[in-house]
């Protein structure tokens, strides 16, 4: 490797003298050789067990040529779309198309086409028809069974069925790749590859199949929205690596794509070894020209502290992809990083960032995790904490001390995902002090995402009580210390079990804080998340769960539909807003204040029977009238600092 990365064009292969590579990785993403980006990870952990990879980084999609650049791998493609879904990355919720991909060069979009790893993987087999492909990431790890698919607005296959690919690595793939790799390497067909963890093949002998649990046919969940939630909350309930059985679903009878059961977690040591790989932490040269890739200033100077997380929200993916149980790197391993980072010329002295998709979570929650892995039937924060919980912030806020002692380093921001419920439940108050006095910049972005308990409990998301109680604290806690510092929530709108009325009384406690928000997520249904079943099917998957059906069909081999208990008839609906301009009306009810969202506000107050939320003075959402061209230049959007002294910042 000349320059340090590994080859993105025959030129470059032929520089590192390889005639012909082990594994040809495909990606839709920019080659960015950082952390934080799976083909990075994968590729690095590849050359760390003696194999050479090549990339083909956002190949033209019309040109099967684009994939022959390096002739045939001698054991096989590996296939992402990169670190996003392409369609989400494609696509605004109301499914415009977006208008930068920070993932390419410069943020052009159109670098990748829709559905990537279906594409690159169909314009890999009209060349090469028998070479291995192994697909993984983002995009075929939540696809890798049957799944609604927002996009189409239908139920579609198995991604490894449509893709023509022979097996998928769903997860990170750290323990399942090389294992793939070891198997193909030691001569074994790629068919016969059936037993790793963390993988999803296709047979036609259901008899080879044992010890598995067969969800509902593909015809049936096609068809029938409760045989859909039926087999998602089975799914949800073998999500765990210790306690999850293999699964499998049939397709006309014949054919069966089977899932093993998830890699176990990674241990500290070998999270320790994976981030250690001589990553260059940037993007390849030949990106300079265009522009770079915008996605890596986002976290070129952050530290992944985790993975995992217990906090299991219904809207959240993590739970079909990293999983509940919480794997963290040692100090060491983290403050190694920091001091490259101390290194960088573009260095100024503020680490972004410490954490991952909970930022203060640095260990399993609780110690039955440690060796039988997480509750099927129970969760670790909702409705309340469970009693089992172990609450402690100290290992957190002791890294955080050895970050900000180090030489060059002026401030360590704290902004990962961060759950309020968790340092309530603390009853030490000394992280949330050191939080607000260290890792606080005028702005704490967290994030409650709505305030209607009806809203929050499809959320999987505590009780507004706790957010409010957490508001105070965090207020308490600023006046101690002499700071002027505000809470900025992220809320989200249109989410299922949200009706028109919880959507206004959201714009009341916002009316009430004092605050609107600049940014409103609509909920988008992504593949692989309960609330997407929800909006699918109406139907709240989590309320069949009690009756642990999949353990029933195990020992008793009957379908479930004809048992009570675990009868897809017993399960509880849920109100969805799919209209768009109902949609519409919820988002705007969030913005109030904004002008061009006056029609839309006052149409939804006057068919919910709101008027008297219409009129002048502060207890009013909006005026009789519309303001004149020259009132809306007056009119700013608030920002937290904007947030008036006159209630409790947060409380109701």
């Amino acid at each position: 490797m000349p320059n340090g990365f590994l080859p993105i064009s025959q030129q470059e292969l032929i520089q590192d003298g390889i005639s012909q590579p082990d594994f040809v990785y495909v990606s839709g993403d920019a080659y960015v050789d950082h952390s934080s980006f799976g083909t990075a990870i994968i590729c690095r952990l590849l050359q760390s067990r003696g194999y050479s990879v090549a990339l083909i980084c956002q190949p033209d999609w019309r040109d099967p040529k684009s994939v022959q650049i390096y002739g045939e791998p001698r054991l096989g493609f590996l296939v992402s779309s990169g670190n996003m879904d392409s369609m989400v990355n494609h696509y605004t919720v109301a499914k415009k198309r977006r208008h930068q991909d920070a993932y390419s060069p410069g943020g052009a979009i159109g670098k990748r086409p829709d559905y990537a790893v279906i594409v690159y993987c169909n314009l890999i087999r009209q060349t090469y028809k028998r070479t291995p492909i192994i697909i993984g990431g983002i995009e075929a790890s939540l696809r890798r069974l049957s799944h609604y698919d927002y996009w189409s607005d239908k139920v579609r296959r198995s991604i490894l069925l449509d893709s023509g690919a022979d097996l998928i690595s769903y997860g990170m793939g750290e323990h399942s790749i090389p294992e793939i790799a070891d198997a193909l390497a030691s001569g074994l067909d790629i068919r016969d590859i059936t037993y790793i963890d963390g993988t999803v093949y296709k047979t036609r002998d259901e008899e080879s199949i044992y010890d598995a649990i067969r969800l509902p046919d593909f015809e049936q969940v096609r068809s029938d929205k409760r045989q859909y939630a039926c087999s998602f909350a089975i799914q949800h309930e073998n999500t765990d690596p210790f306690q999850a059985k293999r699964l499998y679903e049939a397709y006309d009878g014949k054919l069966f794509v089977v899932q093993n059961p998830p890699a176990k977690p990674l241990t500290t040591q070998e999270m320790d070894d994976i981030y250690a790989l001589p990553f260059m932490r940037a993007y390849h040269p030949s990106y300079e020209k265009d522009g770079g890739i915008p996605a890596l200033s986002e976290i070129k100077f952050s530290l992944t502290s985790n993975r995992g997380c217990f906090g299991d929200c219904n809207f959240c993916a993590l739970t079909f992809h990293e999983g509940r149980i919480v794997q963290a790197r040692s100090h060491k391993s983290i403050l190694e990083e920091a001091k490259t980072c101390l290194k960088d010329p573009d260095f100024k002295g503020y680490i972004h960032d410490v954490g991952g998709p909970t930022a203060e979570f640095r260990r399993p929650a609780c110690d039955k995790q440690l060796l039988g892995g997480a509750c099927k039937n129970r969760r670790c924060l909702y409705p309340q904490p469970c009693p089992n919980l172990k609450v402690d912030h100290s290992d957190y806020l002791s890294l955080l001390r050895k970050l900000r002692a180090l030489p060059g380093v002026k401030k360590v921001f704290v902004r990962s995902g961060f759950r309020f419920d968790y340092l309530l439940a603390d009853k030490d108050r000394t992280f949330l002090r050191e939080l607000c006095e260290y890792h606080v910049s005028g702005q704490l972005r967290v994030a409650p995402e709505h305030i209607s308990d009806n809203v929050l409990s499809k959320m999987g998301k505590p009780s507004v009580n706790v957010y409010n109680a957490f508001c105070r604290e965090f207020e308490k806690m600023n006046e101690k210390l002499g700071k002027d510092q505000y809470i900025v929530p992220y809320l989200m709108s249109s989410h299922p079990g949200s009706t028109m009325k919880d959507a206004i009384a959201l714009a009341e406690y916002i009316r009430d804080l004092g605050y609107m928000p600049e940014q409103v997520q609509d909920f988008y249904p992504t593949p692989g998340t309960i609330s997407t079943c929800m909006y699918y099917t109406g139907l709240d998957p989590t309320t069949m769960r009690g009756g642990e059906i999949s353990t029933c069909m195990y020992y008793t081999g009957l379908d479930p539909t004809t048992m009570r208990g675990g009868d897809p008839s017993t399960m509880q609906k849920v109100y969805v807003p799919r209209d768009p301009h109902e949609k519409a009306m919820q988002r705007a009810l969030i913005q109030y204040r904004d002008p061009k969202n006056y029609t839309l506000v006052k149409e939804a107050l006057l068919r919910e029977g709101r008027g008297d939320l219409i009129g002048f003075g502060d207890k009013f959402l909006i005026p009789p009238r519309e303001p004149r061209p020259h009132d809306k230049k007056d009119r700013k959007k608030g920002t937290g600092k904007s947030i008036p002294k006159r209630k409790k910042r947060g409380a109701v």
